[in-house]
Order: C-alpha cells, then sequence, then structure tokens
C-alpha cells in the first residue's frame, strides 16, 4: 500500500532560494526561535480525516479522488490500506504528529459492539505503525455527528439510549488516545446544537452536554491521560446554532459546569471567522481565560458563508495568530493541526504533499515573523504604556478595594476634564507591516 506515494521523495529543508516545489523553504525544524526549536514551537500534525477519508464530493456532486483505499476490499481491508498509505505520507512530510476520529481509522460495523471491535483492532494497527515510523498522536477524538442516530444530537440527544451510545464510542476514544501516547484528547460538538427552538429544551440539553463533559473528565482521570481535553468551538454548520459558539461561549458553559480548570479549547481558525472573529481574537481570548490548549489551522473563503477548510495561504494573518500564541507562552500539550482538505479538483497523490508543505513553509516563515515582532518588542511595549494608568495607586486602587462612591470622589477631588489619547490604530498597523512585508 506504500506505493501509493513511491513517486514522492521525503520531503527536506532546502532553504529559501530552493526551486523544489516539495521542498520546505523555511521549516527547518532545527532552527532555533526564541531558544526553541521550531518544530517544538509549532508541533506539526496532519489530520486523519480530509486528508485519507474525504473523497472529494460536494453537495451537487460525487467524490472526485480515487485512492486506492476507498474501494476493492473488505471495509477492515480497506482501512489497514488506508493506515498504510497514511503512515507513509507522515513519514514522508515529516511532521511529527496526526490526530484522528475513531471512524477515521476503523469502519462502523453492523452494531456497536462490531463498531468498538473494528475500532480496537486498528488501534493496534496504529499503535504498531507509530512504533515503526517514530509518528505520535496530538489528540485523538470520537465522531459523534455522522451517524444518522446522531441527527439530533450526541450528548444532547432527547433520546438517553443515544446519549449511553455516544459515552461508548467516548470511552474507548480516550483509552485509544491513552494507550497510542495522544497528548491531548478533543470533543467537537458538530450536533450539539439545535434547527429549531419550536422542538428544542435549551436548559435540559445544556445539563446534558454539561453531564457527559464532566464524564469524560472523570474518566480522563481514572485512566491517567495527560494532556487536556480540549473543546472545539463553532458557531454554525451543520446545526443552525452549536452551544459551543466561540471561546467565550465555552468559557461560560465550563464555569456553569465546574469545568473551567478540567477543560481547555481547539481553537479553528475558520471556525473564528464564521464566528464574526478573527482567529488572533479567539487565541487572545484563550489566553485571557487561560483556556489555551490546541489550534486546528486552516481557513475559509470570505465570499463563502461555509467553513470550506483550506489551507492556510496568509502570511500576515498567521503571523498574527502566531504573535499571540507566543505573548501568551506558546503550546505546552497542544500543537498546530492542519484541518484543511485539498481542493476537489486537486486529485493527484501529491497534491495532498503540495497542500501540507505550501502551510507548514507559511506557519514557519510566520513563526519567524513572529520572533521579529517579539523580539522588537515595540508593539508589546506601546500596549503596556496604554494602560500604565492601571499600575499607579489610583489603578491598583480602583480594582482593589476602592468602592464606587471612592472611584467618584477622586474623580470630583480632581476635578479634571480628563484627555483621552489616540489608540493609534494607523500606526500599529504599519508597524506589523514592517516585519510582514
Amino acid at each position: 500500500m506504500t506505493s501509493y506515494f513511491k513517486d514522492i521523495p521525503p520531503i527536506r529543508f532546502g532553504g529559501p532560494d530552493s526551486e523544489d516545489a516539495l521542498a520546505f523553504r523555511h521549516y527547518d525544524k532545527d532552527r532555533l526561535v526564541l531558544g526553541k526549536r521550531m518544530e517544538d514551537h509549532l508541533r506539526f500534525a496532519v489530520c486523519y480525516w480530509h486528508t485519507f477519508c474525504w473523497n472529494g464530493l460536494d453537495p451537487f456532486g460525487t467524490g472526485t479522488f480515487q485512492r486506492p483505499w476507498f474501494e476493492g476490499g473488505s471495509p477492515m481491508e480497506l482501512a489497514r490500506m488506508k493506515a498504510d498509505a497514511a503512515f507513509d505520507f507522515f513519514a514522508k512530510l515529516g511532521a511529527p504528529y496526526y490526530c484522528f476520529h475513531d471512524r477515521d481509522v476503523a469502519p462502523e460495523g453492523s452494531t456497536p459492539r462490531e463498531s468498538r471491535e473494528n475500532f480496537l483492532r486498528m488501534v493496534d494497527v496504529l499503535g504498531e505503525h507509530q512504533q515503526r515510523t517514530g509518528m505520535k498522536l496530538l489528540w485523538g477524538t470520537a465522531n459523534l455527528f455522522s451517524h444518522r442516530r446522531f441527527m439530533s444530537g450526541a450528548a444532547t440527544n432527547p433520546d438517553p439510549a443515544i446519549f449511553s451510545l455516544a459515552a461508548a464510542q467516548v470511552r474507548d476514544a480516550l483509552e485509544a488516545t491513552q494507550r497510542l501516547g495522544g497528548e491531548n484528547y478533543v470533543l467537537w460538538g458538530g450536533r450539539e446544537g439545535y434547527e429549531t427552538l419550536l422542538n428544542t429544551d435549551l436548559a435540559r440539553e445544556s445539563r446534558q452536554y454539561g453531564r457527559f463533559l464532566q464524564m469524560a473528565v472523570e474518566h480522563k482521570h481514572r485512566i491517567g491521560l495527560r494532556g487536556h481535553i480540549l473543546i472545539e468551538p463553532k458557531p454554525r454548520e451543520p446545526t443552525k446554532h452549536q452551544y459551543d459558539y466561540d471561546v467565550a461561549t465555552v468559557h461560560g458553559f465550563l464555569r456553569q459546569h465546574g469545568l473551567e480548570h478540567e477543560v481547555k479549547v481547539n481553537i479553528e481558525a475558520n471556525h473564528a471567522t464564521l464566528s464574526g472573529h478573527s482567529f488572533e481574537h479567539e487565541i487572545a481570548t484563550a489566553f485571557a481565560l487561560d483556556l489555551f490548549g490546541s489550534l486546528d489551522m486552516n481557513r475559509g473563503d470570505m465570499q463563502c458563508g461555509w467553513d470550506t477548510d483550506q489551507f492556510p495561504n496568509s502570511l500576515s494573518e498567521t503571523a498574527l495568530a502566531l504573535y499571540h500564541v507566543l505573548q501568551g507562552g506558546g503550546f505546552t500539550h497542544g500543537g498546530l493541526n492542519f484541518d484543511a482538505k485539498v481542493r476537489r479538483q486537486s486529485i493527484d497523490a501529491v497534491d495532498l504533499f503540495h497542500g501540507h508543505v505550501g502551510a507548514m513553509d507559511l506557519c514557519a516563515r510566520a513563526l519567524l515573523v513572529a520572533e521579529k515582532m517579539v523580539a522588537d518588542g515595540r508593539l508589546a511595549a506601546a500596549v503596556r504604556q496604554r494602560y500604565a494608568g492601571w499600575d499607579t495607586p489610583l489603578g491598583e486602587g480602583l480594582l482593589g478595594t476602592m468602592s464606587l462612591a471612592d472611584a467618584a470622589a477622586h474623580a470630583l477631588a480632581r476635578d479634571v476634564d480628563e484627555r483621552p489619547v489616540s489608540g493609534r490604530q494607523e500606526a500599529f498597523e504599519n508597524l506589523v507591516n514592517e516585519f510582514v512585508a
């Protein structure tokens, strides 16, 4: 099965002047950036689902990709073929991590028990591949949205029997992640939302979702899974409204259910824009709320209103995102997963490499831009200066022991018509452009 990528050599670092379209120009994994290896800063991961499971279909046409593991054998034979090809791809690309859903790697059976047995057998196969190649698992997850049974949600389903089936999948996926040395576990609530309030009890579904997450956290501690459980926010699609709308919404939900110290977020760029935010806004919010965990790196199409999952290609946007990651202290257990897929017309095996090589190189180049911004320090210093008044006795008192009456008395005692100070947005935008140009 490794013959699918046989004509593609391992991807190497060729330097900025390389003319090889399949060589890294900027991603030199051993280069030191702010005292840490570039590979350790970025912690790249390849997603199993878009890369090896998506067949190129869209709402108006059937699949366009003709991968050898899509047909021609039993479901388990094809799953093993797909795993062979996936780890050949991982090894040639040189990314250190991968991510998967349970149904990405093993086929659904005719019963829940058969599905579980298929998955456990494939976990053994993945473990053998990891040992052979040195690949690591950034995070695992369970697909609680594709099967017909989950059309009304998994944890938020009106039927408790379906809640239990979802719990069984998450238990097995958590334990598989632990067995494979996974560093995190992700919950994406693809169907945890509603199409209409006419048939929805919001309060009941919130309690169900909160209890489901509590159960997952309890099991994580029971089995000793390291790293974090992560929620991936998304505002809509496939449901009209999803309960994990954005980082701030997730924070409120976690506090409501006593989980704010247990769960972090996996932020996707395209989901951020769908919620009306920028990617860096969601990253900065996560750090401010102590929720930052991991990133799904992709982009949307601003002329489309849905999640197109394209590979990132904007240096300025990616540099600003990574600048906020560096300012926040960087990744710990998390990393940077390419939740992206080649376009429907990109049907050749080599196109998978072009998508990932270009994205990894862009992120490496953006990291170097972010490094320069951090080392330069002017932007951070300007922000500190803007809020310097809050480090004075007055500012500390206002955030400490002073009452509303005390604050009012201070203002009237000064009796000064305080003058505002310019926000200098244009100057800061020009400053950022000095590094991106």
